[in-house]
């Protein structure tokens, strides 16, 4: 019996952790956050639809992202946009921004800045 592989074992983490302790992950970040959703006046960092930074020991930066809703009309565009904010960064390689719909963004996803923002808290 061969196992599924199709499913995250139980305990993985649905979202694939971000390169925090790299030297560039806060700028990174920053160049996120000027970024914003047409939509909703919060950076898209804050609304919780970064999931994963992942930079490499060459500064290679790896991002996966999903949008508030499939139907957003701005989804084939966004991507772009975080690539172009963060590839001008010095000492960054290169960009690659993956769109991913699972797990699905919800509203627990928000930073709290996000929320006051938008008047959830």
């Amino acid at each position: 019996m061969t196992a599924d592989t199709s499913t995250p074992m139980e305990g993985a983490p649905l979202i694939k952790p971000s390169s925090t302790s790299h030297e560039m992950y806060d700028t990174v970040v920053e160049a996120c956050r000027s970024v914003f959703d047409p939509e909703i006046p919060v950076n898209i960092y804050d609304l919780g639809l970064i999931y994963t930074i992942e930079i490499s020991d060459e500064n290679d930066v790896d991002v996966i992202m999903s949008l508030t809703a499939p139907g957003c009309p701005v989804a084939g565009e966004m991507p772009g946009w975080i690539a172009e904010a963060i590839e001008p960064l010095p000492g960054i390689k290169t960009v690659s921004v993956e769109l991913v719909w699972e797990p699905p963004w919800g509203m627990e996803m928000m930073s709290d800045e996000a929320r006051l923002e938008l008047g959830f808290m």
